[in-house]
């Protein structure tokens, strides 16, 4: 009796957590469906009826958007910046990060500190000094001036996971490399890093998502149309286009085209390195 009780528990249980799945998906889909199949649809058959799948399929809201929003040049932005600091934070993260496992001085607890408590400093709180020491230096308004905020905010978080992998690792393959002669160059770049490939696929996705939707840095500190960002081109452009629905529908689909796609390719790379960098940390 008490088997029979168990087992209409687990189905009950599994039939709950389906619906409860089922409508998630449903509220994520449905707006990104709906957004989808009315960015074919002119502005006066939006209006007409928000619904109604479009009459015939037409691209000429997305010509339209591409050519005069210029989304082909924030789109390249977009990709040099989040590709190149995701890059370079994460090689800096691990570099960090072993010289926190290789160095066990009291200092070295201190740096480590430091990198923890940088997680609780906000953008919106250094902005503005931010932009006056850029303007005073001469790098506002410019892409290093970007590159170098997202470097910085994303290296407390990649130093964490980094310092808490390699923290994991034995010390006999440092040691046994140190013993052959290499140095702790070497020793970064033939065992660490290799090694470690699960945790910095991780960080790198990780750092490269954050760069792409990240727009309060583009939209202070450049003012050039060719230094913007796409999340920061499209709320300039959309923001003329209220009054054009077909328009400003296409404008967010080309948006937000790139990011999925991104996680359709790499889908399999990003569960299997969150999950196992996830266990090793």
């Amino acid at each position: 009796m008490r088997a029979v009780f168990h087992r209409s528990s687990n189905v009950s249980t599994r039939a709950i957590l389906y619906v409860v799945f089922i409508a998630s998906a449903f509220l994520m889909l449905a707006p990104l469906t709906w957004l989808l199949y009315s960015s074919f649809k002119p502005h006066a058959d939006i209006i007409k009826n928000v619904f109604a799948l479009p009459r015939q399929v037409s691209f000429r809201n997305f010509i339209d958007a591409w050519n005069l929003g210029n989304l082909g040049v924030y789109l390249l932005n977009s990709i040099f910046y989040s590709i190149v600091a995701a890059t370079i934070t994460v090689y800096l993260a691990m570099s960090v990060s072993y010289a926190f496992h290789a160095f066990t001085h009291v200092i070295s607890k201190v740096f480590y500190s430091f990198f923890i408590l940088g997680q609780l400093i906000t953008v919106h709180a250094v902005l503005i000094p931010l932009f006056i020491m850029e303007t005073s230096i001469g790098i506002a308004d410019t892409r290093l001036g970007v590159i170098l905020p997202y470097i910085a905010f994303g290296m407390p978080f990649m130093v964490y996971l980094g310092a808490s992998f390699v923290r994991g690792l034995p010390k006999s393959l440092m040691e046994a490399a140190r013993m052959d002669g290499a140095g702790h160059f070497a020793v970064l770049h033939r065992i660490i890093i290799p090694v470690s490939r699960p945790i910095v696929s991780t960080m790198f996705v990780f750092s490269f998502l954050g760069n792409w939707n990240e727009f309060v840095f583009v939209f202070v500190l450049t003012s050039k149309i060719s230094l913007r960002s796409l999340p920061v081109g499209i709320n300039s452009f959309a923001g003329g286009m209220a009054r054009d629905f077909g328009l400003l529908f296409a404008t967010l689909v080309i948006g937000i085209a790139p990011i999925l796609l991104f996680y359709i390719l790499c889908y399999r790379s990003i569960v299997a390195s969150v999950s196992l960098g996830a266990l090793k940390g």
